[in-house]
Protein backbone atom coordinates (compact mmCIF):
# COMPACT_ATOMS: atom_id res chain seq x y z
CA UNK A 1 0.00 0.00 0.00
CA UNK A 2 1.56 3.32 -1.06
CA UNK A 3 1.43 6.34 1.14
CA UNK A 4 -1.08 8.16 -1.09
CA UNK A 5 -3.52 5.23 -0.87
CA UNK A 6 -3.01 5.06 2.90
CA UNK A 7 -3.99 8.69 3.30
CA UNK A 8 -7.07 8.38 1.14
CA UNK A 9 -8.45 5.19 2.64
CA UNK A 10 -8.04 6.32 6.23
CA UNK A 11 -9.45 9.78 5.71
CA UNK A 12 -6.44 11.52 7.24
CA UNK A 13 -5.66 13.72 4.25
CA UNK A 14 -5.42 16.75 6.56
CA UNK A 15 -2.35 15.35 8.28
CA UNK A 16 1.15 16.36 7.25
CA UNK A 17 2.38 13.87 4.64
CA UNK A 18 5.33 13.04 6.93
CA UNK A 19 2.86 11.43 9.36
CA UNK A 20 1.62 9.16 6.59
CA UNK A 21 5.18 8.07 5.80
CA UNK A 22 5.88 7.56 9.48
CA UNK A 23 2.86 5.29 9.96
CA UNK A 24 3.66 3.38 6.77
CA UNK A 25 7.20 2.79 8.06
CA UNK A 26 5.69 1.41 11.26
CA UNK A 27 3.56 -0.98 9.16
CA UNK A 28 0.25 0.57 10.15
CA UNK A 29 -2.66 -0.65 8.05
CA UNK A 30 -5.70 1.48 7.22
CA UNK A 31 -7.90 0.14 10.03
CA UNK A 32 -4.96 0.30 12.46
CA UNK A 33 -4.39 3.98 11.68
CA UNK A 34 -8.01 4.83 12.34
CA UNK A 35 -7.83 3.04 15.70
CA UNK A 36 -4.47 4.66 16.45
CA UNK A 37 -5.84 8.19 16.22
CA UNK A 38 -9.20 7.36 17.77
CA UNK A 39 -10.37 8.91 21.05
CA UNK A 40 -13.62 6.92 21.04
CA UNK A 41 -14.01 5.19 24.41
CA UNK A 42 -16.93 3.24 22.99
CA UNK A 43 -14.36 1.35 20.90
CA UNK A 44 -12.55 0.00 23.95
CA UNK A 45 -12.53 -3.76 24.38
CA UNK A 46 -14.87 -5.10 27.07
CA UNK A 47 -12.96 -4.04 30.17
CA UNK A 48 -15.05 -6.20 32.47
CA UNK A 49 -14.35 -9.53 30.74
CA UNK A 50 -11.76 -10.78 33.21
CA UNK A 51 -11.72 -13.99 35.21
CA UNK A 52 -12.85 -13.56 38.83
CA UNK A 53 -13.90 -9.94 38.24
CA UNK A 54 -17.57 -10.63 38.98
CA UNK A 55 -16.59 -12.68 42.01
CA UNK A 56 -14.42 -9.83 43.32
CA UNK A 57 -17.15 -7.29 42.58
CA UNK A 58 -19.86 -9.22 44.42
CA UNK A 59 -17.63 -9.66 47.47
CA UNK A 60 -16.84 -5.94 47.57
CA UNK A 61 -20.51 -4.97 47.25
CA UNK A 62 -21.35 -7.48 49.99
CA UNK A 63 -18.69 -5.85 52.22
CA UNK A 64 -20.16 -2.41 51.53
CA UNK A 65 -23.67 -3.59 52.35
CA UNK A 66 -22.50 -5.28 55.56
CA UNK A 67 -20.35 -2.25 56.46
CA UNK A 68 -17.24 -4.39 56.60
CA UNK A 69 -13.96 -2.51 56.55
CA UNK A 70 -12.19 -2.60 53.17
CA UNK A 71 -8.46 -2.14 52.68
CA UNK A 72 -6.48 -1.44 49.51
CA UNK A 73 -2.84 -2.52 49.36
CA UNK A 74 -0.65 -1.20 46.55
CA UNK A 75 2.93 -1.36 45.34
CA UNK A 76 5.28 1.52 46.13
CA UNK A 77 5.92 2.61 42.52
CA UNK A 78 3.91 5.01 40.34
CA UNK A 79 1.58 2.30 39.06
CA UNK A 80 0.82 1.02 42.56
CA UNK A 81 0.44 4.52 43.99
CA UNK A 82 -1.93 5.70 41.26
CA UNK A 83 -3.89 2.45 41.61
CA UNK A 84 -4.38 3.11 45.33
CA UNK A 85 -5.41 6.70 44.61
CA UNK A 86 -7.86 5.61 41.91
CA UNK A 87 -9.66 3.17 44.22
CA UNK A 88 -9.58 5.66 47.10
CA UNK A 89 -11.40 8.25 44.98
CA UNK A 90 -13.76 5.61 43.58
CA UNK A 91 -14.82 4.44 47.04
CA UNK A 92 -15.26 8.09 48.02
CA UNK A 93 -17.78 8.33 45.17
CA UNK A 94 -19.64 5.50 46.89
CA UNK A 95 -19.31 7.24 50.26
CA UNK A 96 -17.21 4.33 51.55
CA UNK A 97 -14.15 4.93 53.68
CA UNK A 98 -11.25 2.56 53.08
CA UNK A 99 -7.84 1.90 54.62
CA UNK A 100 -4.78 2.33 52.40
CA UNK A 101 -1.59 0.30 52.74
CA UNK A 102 1.74 0.41 50.95
CA UNK A 103 4.90 -1.49 51.84
CA UNK A 104 8.34 0.02 52.33
CA UNK A 105 10.85 -0.99 49.69
CA UNK A 106 13.40 -1.41 52.50
CA UNK A 107 11.31 -3.19 55.16
CA UNK A 108 8.62 -5.44 53.63
CA UNK A 109 9.87 -5.17 50.05
CA UNK A 110 7.80 -5.68 46.92
CA UNK A 111 4.51 -7.56 47.07
CA UNK A 112 2.14 -8.79 49.76
CA UNK A 113 3.57 -10.52 52.83
CA UNK A 114 2.19 -12.25 55.92
CA UNK A 115 3.13 -9.09 57.82
CA UNK A 116 0.92 -7.15 55.36
CA UNK A 117 -2.00 -9.39 56.31
CA UNK A 118 -1.29 -8.80 60.01
CA UNK A 119 -1.18 -5.02 59.47
CA UNK A 120 -4.57 -5.10 57.74
CA UNK A 121 -6.14 -7.20 60.48
CA UNK A 122 -4.76 -4.83 63.13
CA UNK A 123 -6.72 -2.07 61.36
CA UNK A 124 -9.84 -4.31 61.55
CA UNK A 125 -9.90 -4.77 57.77
CA UNK A 126 -12.13 -7.68 56.72
CA UNK A 127 -11.56 -7.48 52.98
CA UNK A 128 -8.17 -6.57 51.47
CA UNK A 129 -7.74 -5.68 47.80
CA UNK A 130 -4.26 -5.63 46.28
CA UNK A 131 -3.40 -3.43 43.32
CA UNK A 132 -0.37 -3.88 41.05
CA UNK A 133 0.94 -6.79 43.12
CA UNK A 134 0.07 -10.17 44.56
CA UNK A 135 0.17 -12.63 41.67
CA UNK A 136 3.38 -14.24 43.00
CA UNK A 137 2.50 -14.07 46.72
CA UNK A 138 1.17 -17.56 47.40
CA UNK A 139 2.40 -17.56 50.99
CA UNK A 140 0.59 -14.33 51.86
CA UNK A 141 -2.66 -15.60 50.32
CA UNK A 142 -2.44 -18.82 52.32
CA UNK A 143 -1.78 -16.81 55.48
CA UNK A 144 -4.79 -14.57 54.76
CA UNK A 145 -6.97 -17.68 54.57
CA UNK A 146 -5.52 -18.89 57.86
CA UNK A 147 -6.30 -15.55 59.54
CA UNK A 148 -9.82 -15.37 58.09
CA UNK A 149 -9.15 -12.32 55.89
CA UNK A 150 -10.66 -12.33 52.40
CA UNK A 151 -7.97 -11.32 49.90
CA UNK A 152 -8.74 -10.05 46.40
CA UNK A 153 -5.66 -9.79 44.20
CA UNK A 154 -5.67 -7.40 41.25
CA UNK A 155 -2.44 -7.36 39.32
CA UNK A 156 -1.05 -7.29 35.79
CA UNK A 157 2.35 -8.93 36.23
CA UNK A 158 3.10 -12.28 34.64
CA UNK A 159 1.65 -15.34 36.36
CA UNK A 160 4.96 -17.22 36.59
CA UNK A 161 4.78 -19.29 39.79
CA UNK A 162 3.91 -22.97 39.91
CA UNK A 163 0.53 -22.16 41.44
CA UNK A 164 -1.66 -19.09 41.50
CA UNK A 165 -2.13 -17.68 45.00
CA UNK A 166 -5.22 -19.17 46.72
CA UNK A 167 -6.91 -15.80 47.21
CA UNK A 168 -10.67 -15.23 47.30
CA UNK A 169 -10.34 -13.81 43.77
CA UNK A 170 -7.44 -13.17 41.38
CA UNK A 171 -8.08 -10.52 38.72
CA UNK A 172 -5.20 -10.32 36.29
CA UNK A 173 -5.29 -10.08 32.49
CA UNK A 174 -1.98 -11.98 32.45
CA UNK A 175 -3.07 -14.90 34.62
CA UNK A 176 -2.49 -18.29 33.04
CA UNK A 177 -6.08 -18.95 32.00
CA UNK A 178 -6.82 -15.59 30.34
CA UNK A 179 -6.90 -15.50 26.49
CA UNK A 180 -3.38 -14.86 25.24
CA UNK A 181 -4.64 -12.68 22.38
CA UNK A 182 -6.71 -10.41 24.65
CA UNK A 183 -5.83 -6.72 24.40
CA UNK A 184 -6.50 -6.46 28.15
CA UNK A 185 -3.10 -8.08 28.77
CA UNK A 186 -1.55 -4.67 28.07
CA UNK A 187 -3.30 -3.04 31.03
CA UNK A 188 -1.09 -1.57 33.74
CA UNK A 189 -2.00 -2.27 37.35
CA UNK A 190 -3.95 0.99 37.48
CA UNK A 191 -5.87 -0.12 34.39
CA UNK A 192 -6.90 -3.32 36.15
CA UNK A 193 -8.01 -1.26 39.16
CA UNK A 194 -10.11 0.86 36.79
CA UNK A 195 -11.72 -2.33 35.39
CA UNK A 196 -12.65 -3.33 38.94
CA UNK A 197 -14.19 0.07 39.65
CA UNK A 198 -16.08 -0.02 36.36
CA UNK A 199 -17.53 -3.47 37.08
CA UNK A 200 -18.62 -2.41 40.57
CA UNK A 201 -20.27 0.71 39.11
CA UNK A 202 -22.13 -1.26 36.43
CA UNK A 203 -23.27 -3.90 38.93
CA UNK A 204 -24.55 -1.30 41.40
CA UNK A 205 -26.37 0.50 38.58
CA UNK A 206 -28.02 -2.77 37.59
CA UNK A 207 -29.49 -2.75 41.12
CA UNK A 208 -30.91 0.72 40.49
CA UNK A 209 -28.25 2.68 42.36
CA UNK A 210 -26.71 5.88 40.98
CA UNK A 211 -22.91 6.02 40.75
CA UNK A 212 -20.98 9.09 39.50
CA UNK A 213 -19.02 8.95 36.25
CA UNK A 214 -15.62 7.28 36.45
CA UNK A 215 -14.26 9.52 33.68
CA UNK A 216 -12.08 11.65 36.03
CA UNK A 217 -10.30 8.49 37.22
CA UNK A 218 -8.70 8.16 33.79
CA UNK A 219 -6.19 10.77 34.94
CA UNK A 220 -4.68 8.19 37.29
CA UNK A 221 -4.85 5.56 34.55
CA UNK A 222 -2.83 7.78 32.21
CA UNK A 223 -0.10 8.49 34.78
CA UNK A 224 0.29 4.88 35.92
CA UNK A 225 0.13 3.43 32.39
CA UNK A 226 2.77 5.74 30.94
CA UNK A 227 5.14 5.53 33.92
CA UNK A 228 4.92 1.75 34.17
CA UNK A 229 5.82 1.54 30.48
CA UNK A 230 2.74 -0.51 29.70
CA UNK A 231 2.40 -0.99 25.96
CA UNK A 232 0.45 1.88 24.45
CA UNK A 233 -1.96 -0.32 22.55
CA UNK A 234 -5.03 1.37 21.00
CA UNK A 235 -6.89 0.62 24.25
CA UNK A 236 -4.25 2.26 26.44
CA UNK A 237 -3.83 5.16 24.02
CA UNK A 238 -7.53 6.01 24.21
CA UNK A 239 -7.69 5.90 28.00
CA UNK A 240 -4.41 7.79 28.43
CA UNK A 241 -5.45 10.51 25.99
CA UNK A 242 -8.63 11.20 27.93
CA UNK A 243 -6.70 11.24 31.19
CA UNK A 244 -4.08 13.67 29.85
CA UNK A 245 -6.84 15.90 28.43
CA UNK A 246 -8.41 16.31 31.88
CA UNK A 247 -5.25 17.01 33.84
CA UNK A 248 -4.81 20.76 33.14
CA UNK A 249 -8.30 21.39 34.61
CA UNK A 250 -8.19 18.54 37.12
CA UNK A 251 -10.52 18.53 40.10
CA UNK A 252 -7.83 16.66 42.07
CA UNK A 253 -5.56 19.14 43.93
CA UNK A 254 -2.75 16.59 43.98
CA UNK A 255 -2.63 16.33 40.21
CA UNK A 256 -2.89 20.09 39.74
CA UNK A 257 0.13 20.57 42.04
CA UNK A 258 2.36 19.13 39.30
CA UNK A 259 1.27 21.79 36.82
CA UNK A 260 2.38 25.45 37.02
CA UNK A 261 -0.25 28.05 36.02
CA UNK A 262 0.87 28.31 32.39
CA UNK A 263 0.54 24.52 31.91
CA UNK A 264 -3.02 24.61 33.21
CA UNK A 265 -3.90 26.41 29.98
CA UNK A 266 -2.70 23.52 27.80
CA UNK A 267 -5.22 21.46 25.84
CA UNK A 268 -3.67 18.37 27.43
CA UNK A 269 -0.63 17.45 29.50
CA UNK A 270 2.17 16.04 27.28
CA UNK A 271 3.41 12.54 27.95
CA UNK A 272 6.98 13.79 28.49
CA UNK A 273 5.72 15.71 31.50
CA UNK A 274 4.42 12.44 32.93
CA UNK A 275 7.55 10.42 32.13
CA UNK A 276 10.23 12.88 33.15
CA UNK A 277 8.68 14.95 35.94
CA UNK A 278 5.46 13.64 37.46
CA UNK A 279 6.54 9.99 37.50
CA UNK A 280 9.96 10.60 39.10
CA UNK A 281 8.39 12.88 41.72
CA UNK A 282 5.79 10.27 42.70
CA UNK A 283 8.50 7.60 42.79
CA UNK A 284 11.00 9.65 44.78
CA UNK A 285 9.70 8.98 48.31
CA UNK A 286 9.30 5.27 47.71
CA UNK A 287 12.87 5.11 46.46
CA UNK A 288 14.33 6.73 49.57
CA UNK A 289 12.03 5.76 52.46
CA UNK A 290 8.24 5.26 52.34
CA UNK A 291 5.80 6.12 49.50
CA UNK A 292 2.97 7.41 51.69
CA UNK A 293 3.76 11.09 51.01
CA UNK A 294 3.15 10.60 47.27
CA UNK A 295 -0.10 8.73 47.91
CA UNK A 296 -1.24 11.43 50.33
CA UNK A 297 -0.60 13.98 47.60
CA UNK A 298 -2.78 12.12 45.09
CA UNK A 299 -5.67 11.75 47.54
CA UNK A 300 -5.46 15.33 48.90
CA UNK A 301 -8.77 17.16 48.93
CA UNK A 302 -7.36 20.70 49.25
CA UNK A 303 -4.56 22.69 47.65
CA UNK A 304 -2.78 23.52 50.94
CA UNK A 305 -2.21 19.86 51.84
CA UNK A 306 -1.32 19.08 48.24
CA UNK A 307 1.29 21.85 48.19
CA UNK A 308 2.88 20.57 51.40
CA UNK A 309 3.11 17.00 50.08
CA UNK A 310 4.41 18.22 46.71
CA UNK A 311 7.17 20.24 48.38
CA UNK A 312 8.34 17.12 50.20
CA UNK A 313 8.45 15.21 46.93
CA UNK A 314 10.57 17.92 45.31
CA UNK A 315 13.12 17.74 48.13
CA UNK A 316 13.13 13.96 47.99
CA UNK A 317 13.60 13.95 44.22
CA UNK A 318 16.64 16.24 44.44
CA UNK A 319 18.16 13.87 46.99
CA UNK A 320 17.33 10.90 44.76
CA UNK A 321 19.15 12.49 41.81
CA UNK A 322 22.28 13.04 43.91
CA UNK A 323 22.33 9.45 45.20
CA UNK A 324 21.56 8.09 41.74
CA UNK A 325 24.51 9.95 40.19
CA UNK A 326 26.90 8.49 42.77
CA UNK A 327 25.66 4.93 42.28
CA UNK A 328 25.73 5.25 38.50
CA UNK A 329 29.34 6.40 38.50
CA UNK A 330 30.31 3.39 40.61
CA UNK A 331 28.35 1.00 38.40
CA UNK A 332 29.75 2.51 35.21
CA UNK A 333 33.30 2.16 36.53
CA UNK A 334 32.71 -1.54 37.22
CA UNK A 335 31.42 -2.04 33.69
CA UNK A 336 34.33 -0.19 32.11
CA UNK A 337 36.75 -2.40 34.04
CA UNK A 338 35.20 -5.63 32.75
CA UNK A 339 33.42 -5.01 29.44
CA UNK A 340 34.84 -6.41 26.21
CA UNK A 341 33.58 -7.56 22.82
CA UNK A 342 32.30 -10.82 24.35
CA UNK A 343 30.16 -9.14 27.03
CA UNK A 344 26.49 -10.00 26.62
CA UNK A 345 25.06 -8.48 29.81
CA UNK A 346 26.38 -6.07 32.41
CA UNK A 347 25.98 -7.43 35.94
CA UNK A 348 27.33 -5.22 38.73
CA UNK A 349 27.22 -5.33 42.52
CA UNK A 350 28.23 -3.22 45.50
CA UNK A 351 27.02 -3.80 49.07
CA UNK A 352 26.36 -0.15 49.87
CA UNK A 353 24.51 1.04 46.78
CA UNK A 354 21.14 2.56 47.62
CA UNK A 355 18.44 0.04 46.82
CA UNK A 356 15.97 2.74 45.82
CA UNK A 357 17.92 3.85 42.73
CA UNK A 358 19.30 0.61 41.31
CA UNK A 359 16.43 0.31 38.82
CA UNK A 360 17.18 3.74 37.35
CA UNK A 361 20.90 2.94 37.32
CA UNK A 362 20.21 -0.29 35.42
CA UNK A 363 18.27 1.74 32.83
CA UNK A 364 21.12 4.22 32.50
CA UNK A 365 23.62 1.40 32.00
CA UNK A 366 21.45 0.11 29.14
CA UNK A 367 21.38 3.61 27.62
CA UNK A 368 25.15 3.96 27.98
CA UNK A 369 26.36 0.55 26.83
CA UNK A 370 23.45 -0.85 24.81
CA UNK A 371 23.38 -4.16 26.71
CA UNK A 372 20.95 -5.62 29.26
CA UNK A 373 21.89 -4.68 32.81
CA UNK A 374 21.41 -6.13 36.28
CA UNK A 375 22.37 -4.03 39.31
CA UNK A 376 22.74 -5.79 42.69
CA UNK A 377 23.07 -4.41 46.20
CA UNK A 378 22.69 -5.84 49.70
CA UNK A 379 19.18 -6.35 51.01
CA UNK A 380 17.95 -5.93 54.56
CA UNK A 381 18.38 -9.68 55.06
CA UNK A 382 21.95 -10.69 55.84
CA UNK A 383 23.56 -12.77 53.11
CA UNK A 384 20.89 -11.88 50.54
CA UNK A 385 21.38 -9.48 47.64
CA UNK A 386 18.64 -7.99 45.50
CA UNK A 387 18.68 -6.60 41.99
CA UNK A 388 16.83 -4.56 39.44
CA UNK A 389 17.22 -5.63 35.82
CA UNK A 390 16.46 -3.87 32.54
CA UNK A 391 16.40 -5.26 29.03
CA UNK A 392 17.99 -4.07 25.79
CA UNK A 393 16.56 -4.34 22.30
CA UNK A 394 13.78 -6.90 21.87
CA UNK A 395 15.05 -9.26 24.56
CA UNK A 396 12.35 -10.78 26.75
CA UNK A 397 14.16 -10.17 30.02
CA UNK A 398 11.64 -12.02 32.18
CA UNK A 399 11.99 -15.23 30.16
CA UNK A 400 15.77 -14.92 30.20
CA UNK A 401 15.93 -14.44 33.96
CA UNK A 402 13.51 -17.30 34.49
CA UNK A 403 16.22 -19.70 33.31
CA UNK A 404 18.06 -19.04 36.56
CA UNK A 405 15.08 -19.03 38.90
CA UNK A 406 16.45 -21.94 40.94
CA UNK A 407 19.03 -19.44 42.22
CA UNK A 408 16.48 -16.90 43.50
CA UNK A 409 14.47 -16.46 46.66
CA UNK A 410 12.14 -13.89 44.98
CA UNK A 411 11.59 -13.05 41.33
CA UNK A 412 9.10 -11.22 39.13
CA UNK A 413 8.55 -8.47 36.59
CA UNK A 414 7.80 -7.73 32.95
CA UNK A 415 9.19 -8.27 29.47
CA UNK A 416 11.56 -5.32 29.89
CA UNK A 417 12.06 -4.88 33.64
CA UNK A 418 12.35 -7.28 36.54
CA UNK A 419 13.56 -7.68 40.09
CA UNK A 420 15.00 -10.56 42.06
CA UNK A 421 16.60 -11.54 45.35
CA UNK A 422 19.06 -14.35 45.96
CA UNK A 423 21.82 -15.53 48.31
CA UNK A 424 25.00 -13.57 47.67
CA UNK A 425 26.89 -16.83 47.19
CA UNK A 426 24.87 -17.43 43.99
CA UNK A 427 26.18 -14.34 42.21
CA UNK A 428 28.90 -16.13 40.21
CA UNK A 429 26.48 -18.86 39.17
CA UNK A 430 23.94 -16.18 38.16
CA UNK A 431 26.49 -14.48 35.88
CA UNK A 432 27.31 -17.80 34.22
CA UNK A 433 23.64 -18.68 33.79
CA UNK A 434 22.78 -15.34 32.18
CA UNK A 435 25.71 -15.43 29.76
CA UNK A 436 24.80 -18.99 28.84
CA UNK A 437 21.15 -18.04 28.28
CA UNK A 438 22.07 -15.06 26.09
CA UNK A 439 24.56 -17.02 23.99
CA UNK A 440 21.73 -18.65 22.04
CA UNK A 441 20.01 -15.31 21.28
CA UNK A 442 21.17 -13.31 18.20
CA UNK A 443 23.02 -10.14 19.16
CA UNK A 444 20.61 -7.95 17.22
CA UNK A 445 17.77 -9.09 19.53
CA UNK A 446 19.59 -8.43 22.82
CA UNK A 447 21.35 -5.12 22.19
CA UNK A 448 20.17 -1.58 21.63
CA UNK A 449 20.14 -0.86 17.90
CA UNK A 450 20.68 2.53 16.29
CA UNK A 451 17.32 2.89 14.62
CA UNK A 452 15.24 5.66 13.11
CA UNK A 453 11.78 5.82 11.58
CA UNK A 454 12.15 7.72 8.30
CA UNK A 455 14.38 10.14 6.42
CA UNK A 456 13.26 13.77 6.64
CA UNK A 457 14.19 16.77 4.52
CA UNK A 458 14.91 19.91 6.49
CA UNK A 459 12.27 21.87 4.57
CA UNK A 460 9.63 19.39 5.79
CA UNK A 461 10.05 20.60 9.37
CA UNK A 462 7.31 23.15 10.02
CA UNK A 463 4.60 24.08 12.49
CA UNK A 464 2.08 21.77 10.80
CA UNK A 465 4.34 18.76 11.37
CA UNK A 466 4.83 19.65 15.03
CA UNK A 467 1.08 20.02 15.54
CA UNK A 468 0.38 16.70 13.87
CA UNK A 469 3.03 14.95 15.97
CA UNK A 470 1.15 16.19 19.04
CA UNK A 471 -1.90 14.27 17.78
CA UNK A 472 0.17 11.08 18.01
CA UNK A 473 0.52 11.56 21.78
CA UNK A 474 0.99 10.01 24.23
CA UNK A 475 4.41 8.57 23.48
CA UNK A 476 5.88 5.67 25.38
CA UNK A 477 6.30 1.90 25.14
CA UNK A 478 4.76 0.65 21.91
CA UNK A 479 4.27 4.19 20.61
CA UNK A 480 7.78 5.57 20.80
CA UNK A 481 8.46 9.19 20.02
CA UNK A 482 9.41 9.27 16.31
CA UNK A 483 13.06 9.44 15.37
CA UNK A 484 13.90 11.18 12.09
CA UNK A 485 17.17 11.30 10.17
CA UNK A 486 18.21 14.24 7.99
CA UNK A 487 21.19 14.55 5.67
CA UNK A 488 20.68 17.97 4.06
CA UNK A 489 21.88 20.02 7.03
CA UNK A 490 25.19 20.61 8.78
CA UNK A 491 25.91 21.48 12.40
CA UNK A 492 27.55 24.90 12.45
CA UNK A 493 28.05 25.10 16.23
CA UNK A 494 26.62 23.78 19.46
CA UNK A 495 26.35 24.60 23.16
CA UNK A 496 25.96 22.26 26.12
CA UNK A 497 23.21 23.51 28.44
CA UNK A 498 23.13 22.49 32.13
CA UNK A 499 25.45 19.52 31.39
CA UNK A 500 22.65 17.48 29.83
CA UNK A 501 21.07 19.32 26.88
CA UNK A 502 22.64 20.40 23.59
CA UNK A 503 21.68 23.44 21.55
CA UNK A 504 22.69 23.27 17.89
CA UNK A 505 23.09 25.96 15.24
CA UNK A 506 22.55 24.34 11.84
CA UNK A 507 23.07 25.46 8.27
Amino acid sequence: MGETTLHTQTGFQAFNHVIGRLLSARNSQAEDVQDYFSWNLNQLPALTKLNDLDKATNRIIDAINRKQKIGVYGDYDVDGTTSCALLYHFFQMLDVKIELFQPSRFVEGYGVHPSSIDAAIEKEVQLLITVDCGITNEEAAEYANLRGLDLIITDHHKDICENMPPAFAVVNPNRRDEPRESELKYLAGVGVAFCLALNIKQTLESFGKTVPSLYPLLQFVSIGTICDMAKLSPMNLKMARHGLKQMPKSSYPGILSFLPPEEREFAQTPSDKISFLIGPLINSKGRLDHPERALNLLISDNSADAHEHFSHLEISNRERKFIQAEVFEGAKEQVLNTIDTQTKINIVYAPDWHEGVIGIVASKLVETFGLPAVVFTDSEQEGVIKASARTAGQLNLLETLKQGEDLYTKFGGHHSAAGLSMPKENLAAFKNKMNEALSSIPEIERTVQDEFDIWLDFNEVNAKLLKDLEKCEPFGSGNERPTFRMKDIKIDSYKILKDQHVKWDIV
